[in-house]
């Protein structure tokens, strides 16, 4: 006579069996949202905190911004870039995270520290024309003046240097709305870039090297906005003439 399994010897496997295919579903959903954020973080965007305060007032310490990877940048963009060479001092970089941070940042589930990474506003295009000032003090981007008002922190001077400058071609001149403290592409012109090219070439990022365009502050959640390109941009004409492969740099104010 054989014995008739009972109700408690089939349930154990199958619960077993059970709870294993469960276990490899959760973990093939979690694999597969880590590869798409990872994706989404290389190719189409990712958030970064903001270090310093070369962005005030229109970004603050520790705000949180969506940058989008997808569309080109244009004159007014606020941009993300990696350090073209000795731009960064140690409190304008992000505090590096270690390697558990730092793998959370890459697939996408923590904001960028932004180490290694500024943020400025796109103010010049290749081939642009960019002087300060005008006898109203106004930036000029080929030959327009800037109404800066809307974005420029409270008190502060478009520029406290005189400079007239062609932006060379594959690459972008930036400054900080917060000019009085922001270590931007004027304060480079005099520099050589790592690579021991031109004079004055370390003041322009390489588009290669820019990340996005910042598109919304998203934390903390009282200063959620829309970052965009400010009004006065869209009366900049454009440049007259390609791009040089050299920039073209003076020291000194435009004809009055």
């Amino acid at each position: 006579m054989t014995d008739t399994p009972t109700k408690t010897d089939t349930a154990k496997p199958a619960h077993r069996s059970g709870f294993a295919a469960a276990a490899r579903e959760f973990v093939l959903i979690v694999v597969g949202a880590l590869i798409v954020s990872s994706i989404l973080r290389a190719f189409v965007g990712q958030m970064f905190i903001i270090p310093s305060e070369s962005m005030e007032n229109t970004l603050l310490v520790g705000d949180r911004v969506v940058v989008e990877k997808i569309t080109d940048v244009k004159r007014g963009d606020v941009v993300v870039f990696e350090d073209p060479g000795g731009w960064l001092g140690a409190e304008e970089s992000g505090q590096k995270r270690g390697s558990v941070g730092r793998f959370f940042e890459v697939v996408g589930l923590l904001p960028d520290s932004s180490h290694g990474h500024l943020i400025k506003r796109l103010i010049g295009m290749p081939g642009d024309k960019i002087a300060c000032c005008d006898s109203q003090g106004r930036l000029l981007v080929n030959g327009q003046p800037l109404d800066e008002t809307a974005y420029l922190y409270p008190g502060d001077a478009p520029s406290q240097m005189d400079f007239q400058v062609t932006v060379p071609a594959g690459r972008v001149f930036v400054m900080g709305d917060h000019r009085s403290a922001s270590g931007d592409s004027r304060v480079h012109l005099q520099d050589v870039d790592a690579d021991g090219g031109n004079p004055g070439d370390a003041a322009f990022v390489p588009l290669d090297k820019v990340t996005g365009r910042a598109i919304l502050v998203v934390w903390p959640a009282g200063r959620w906005s829309k970052l965009g390109v400010p009004e006065t941009f869209k009366a900049v004409p454009a440049p007259t003439g390609p791009p040089p492969a050299k920039p073209s740099i003076s020291l000194t104010p435009p004809p009055k």
